[in-house]
């Protein structure tokens, strides 16, 4: 499995404000960590039962994380970094994660740690066509008292590949169980 990380930290790069919401397009962030039923809110994870698998055993209490924000798509368009997959779909997904102990979210140092970390298990996986990605961006973090702390968060990327969807989704699927996995074998570590 091909796994990397990189930080994301420029003026230009993607930010998450927690908690989110875009009513307008009826979504918004579930504390699926302190509230596991809401998991049935998630139409990602209802549409996508790896992926629900996966939100659900993240959020679970055997994990330091919990999800911020999820997604799922299949496309034909490839980058130069996939062509050496040389197939024609790519199924993919991205989380954001969070620690769930808040003196963690403010530390640069821990999520570089935990994305190294995750790297290096999923490089020792066998050779799929699978690739994870695992990104530190910054985080707005606001709290009941109307106070806004700066700190980070990661999105991870998992992508499977194949001739057709149903393979490319096959291949996305065993990544993303890796991914979880090292997820919670890193968790019983720390």
């Amino acid at each position: 499995m091909q796994a990397d990380y990189a930080v994301e930290l420029g003026a230009e790069d993607e930010v998450l404000e927690l908690p989110w919401a875009a009513h307008d397009q009826g979504l918004q962030y579930y504390d699926l960590k302190r509230h596991p039923e809401l998991l049935a809110e998630v139409t990602e994870a209802q549409a996508t039962p790896e992926l629900g698998e996966f939100l659900a055993s993240i959020n679970s209490p055997a994990s330091i994380l919990e999800t911020a924000k999820c997604d799922v798509w299949s496309s034909t368009d490839m980058s130069p970094e996939e062509d050496i997959f040389a197939v024609a779909v790519k199924f993919g997904s991205y989380v954001d994660l969070i620690f769930s102990k808040q003196f963690r979210r403010f530390s640069l140092m821990d999520h570089e740690d935990l994305t190294r970390n995750l790297t290096d298990l999923l490089k020792r996986a066998p050779e799929i066509p699978a690739s994870a990605e695992f990104l530190i961006r910054r985080c707005y973090y606001n709290y009941d008292n109307y106070r806004m702390q700066d700190g980070f968060y990661i999105t991870a990327y998992v992508f499977g590949y194949g001739d057709d969807e149903q393979r490319a989704r096959k291949q996305w699927a065993i990544g993303l169980k890796l991914v979880e996995n090292a997820m919670l074998q890193l968790s019983r570590n720390t």
